[in-house]
């Protein structure tokens, strides 16, 4: 049999990457081979469309094994992750029997938001009342201001408890500039009580007490190089200022935690998580830490391998997620978890489906948490180690990912990260990808499934909305802001704002005038049905009408708000201008498509076109506007 297939394949003449170019050069016939198939990211490259074995050669990601520096292929030799759920602690009672039941249904790791007044170690003993210490990794968030105190308290209680520390795994999310990139608030002293936290931490070795969130940055519409680029910036300023505290570069090295977003990018997120890796590996490295242990991992001249390692947390994406067709948010969230668990994260929450519009429910963080477990026990992603290594796909965008995340985290640390922070020069980075990624979304160069292509139109949503209030942890507002402070909000708000105001109004009605070619009029009324679906206005369709007349008659017996004219280009010249006279201002008269009598229809006194390349939203705000819907 081997040799069978040996045989099978030397039966195959090899192709070369000039024949290869040859054959799509014939095929797109004179088209220009860079304009159609290669594709510029947002992230600042070129992305061929196809690769092969050559565009690898001489690449270091290629060159080491799972578990090995410098950790592009994981820190790990297997690739098992802890699977995490969050809590926020309202009632210590009840969040304790809450944490013994997800234990129970395939949590390893566990999240608790708690208020500032509620960090007294008689709470914490009940909030871990019946947890096995060593069988789950239990990590803290609380205000800043309370991270030192709830972190001896844990000291306390674990030494009390009598485990052995080298198997339980935790951390305590202490940020020195969330308070910064959520509300414009200095922290000068973030130095010295990041030192006093490593210190009261060093006798929990796996805890990490230092919290590089860089989900923040990818909630608020940072692109993935971003993201990646300004946390290194992050973990690199704390990194270095510890150590010009006096603090041992290995010890904080391995107190320092990451918590990175994911995208919607299927592959670039893979790459993100191993560049991250890689590039990490290279930062912590040129501190020289030291190995105080006998490990195998250490260099030939003691240097700390072990404390180059990245530990990463991934979290699913809220920035992509919708109010409408809700649904929907399970499916971009499965596709993220599938990224960060395939390019080997350290642990994983998948968000439920309902957290855009209120508190999760028993149902959604039961389906939120099935998602990872089907990953594992029914496509046995944790089976398999870094199976995205060697797709020349792939290597080639971690190669190009890395490149751009490290130029912007030379020009970052150049600066300095807390420096550009209070300069506001990331804040303001950030704030116009999010712009740019809204404009992409208003003219759907870039898509979210329901909301700004195919919406469900009959849905409706006010009464599902329920305010859920802050994260819970007590940390106050930002009123007095100093400085500049992240975006806060989701890609569909302002498509929902429109749909939501609909709702409140009352959906006007929209008359599809289809006449002439059967084609072409069944094509532009799906596409102006999809256009106006996505402000939540009623949409009636039609066959098809003989005469221009009938069909005008049809859309008044109707009590049409807009009419849209759905026909050829060709035959617009003659119908648009009659159904417009038959209109007469008794509604909204539009044609769909961009005919090259546009002009000339124009003139006639025909004002409004829409087309592949219409600003969706500002269209519909225009006629939200027209139609009083406020």
């Amino acid at each position: 049999m081997a040799n069978q297939k040996e045989k099978l394949f030397t039966e195959f003449p090899s192709v070369t990457t000039e024949e290869w170019m040859a054959k799509i050069t014939a095929d797109l016939k004179g088209a220009d081979f860079e304009k159609k198939l290669v594709w510029k990211t947002n992230e600042g490259f070129k992305v061929n469309p196809f690769y092969r074995s050559e565009n690898t050669e001489g690449m270091k990601t290629t060159d080491s094994l799972p578990g090995e520096y410098p950790y592009v292929r994981g820190t790990k030799k297997d690739n098992d992750w802890y699977v995490r759920q969050d809590i926020k602690v309202v009632d210590i009672k009840a969040a304790n029997a809450k944490v013994l039941d997800i234990l129970n249904k395939g949590v390893t790791s566990v999240g608790f938001c708690i208020k500032s007044d509620a960090v007294t170690a008689e709470n914490i003993e009940a909030l871990l009342n019946g947890v096995c210490l060593e069988a789950v990794e239990l990590n803290f968030n609380t205000c800043n201001k309370k991270s030192l105190e709830l972190t001896k308290i844990l000291v306390d209680y674990y030494k009390a408890k009598n485990v052995n520390v080298m198997n339980c795994f935790g951390s305590v999310n202490f940020d020195p500039f969330k308070s910064i990139l959520k509300k414009g608030k200095d922290n000068n002293e973030w130095i010295a009580q990041a030192a006093e936290i490593v210190k009261a931490a060093a006798e929990l070795p796996r805890f990490r007490v230092l919290s590089v969130n860089a989900h923040m940055l990818s909630d608020s519409g940072a692109f993935s190089y971003q993201e990646l680029g300004y946390a290194l910036a992050c973990g690199n300023e704390i990194l270095n200022k510890l150590i010009e505290a006096g603090l041992d570069a290995t010890l904080v090295a391995k107190k320092i935690k990451f918590n990175f977003g994911i995208g919607s990018n299927y592959f670039m997120e893979i790459a993100k998580f191993r560049a991250a890796r890689w590039l990490w590996a290279e930062i912590v490295m040129a501190y020289s830490p030291k190995c105080p242990n006998e490990c195998p991992n250490k260099t030939g001249d003691g240097l700390c391998r072990c404390a180059a390692k990245m530990y990463t947390h991934a979290q699913t994406s809220t920035y992509n997620m919708t109010v409408y067709d809700a649904h929907v948010n399970m499916l971009r969230t499965q596709t993220e978890a599938m990224s960060a668990s395939i390019a080997g994260v350290n642990s994983l929450t998948v968000l439920p489906f309902d957290e855009p519009f209120k508190s999760s429910d028993e149902f959604s963080e039961r389906i939120a948490r099935n998602q990872q477990l089907l990953l594992k026990e029914e496509c046995h992603f944790d089976k398999i180690t870094d199976p995205s290594s060697g797709s020349y796909y792939i290597e080639n965008l971690t190669n190009s990912l890395a490149e751009e995340a490290w130029k912007l985290f030379l020009a970052t640390d150049e600066k300095g990260f807390y420096e550009a922070l209070k300069a506001g020069s990331v804040q303001t980075a950030i704030q116009e990808s999010s712009d740019n990624r809204f404009k992409a979304l208003a003219t759907r160069r870039e898509v979210l499934l329901g909301t700004n292509q195919f919406p469900n139109f009959t849905e409706v949503a006010a009464s599902k909305i329920v305010e859920s209030g802050s994260c819970g942890c007590g940390c106050g507002n930002s009123e007095g802001s100093e400085f500049k402070a992240l975006p806060k909000t989701r890609l569909a708000t302002e498509f929902e704002k429109l749909r939501l105001a609909t709702e409140k109004h009352g959906a006007p009605k929209v008359f599809m005038l289809t006449i002439g070619n059967l084609a072409m009029r069944l094509a532009r009324s799906q596409f102006s049905a999809n256009f106006f679906g996505c402000a939540g206005y009623k949409v009636i369709d039609n066959l098809g009408f003989e005469t221009v007349e009938a069909g005008v008659k049809a859309a008044f017996d109707a009590k049409a708000d807009i009419i849209v004219l759905c026909s050829s280009d060709d035959e617009y010249a003659t119908y648009a201008p009659e159904a417009h006279k038959l209109v007469q201002g008794k509604a909204h008269f539009v044609v769909a498509g961009a005919p090259a009598s546009m002009d000339e229809l124009k003139a006639q006194g025909i004002e409004h076109f829409i087309n592949v390349r219409s600003n969706v939203l500002d269209t519909l705000r225009t006629f939200n506007a027209k139609l009083g819907i406020e």
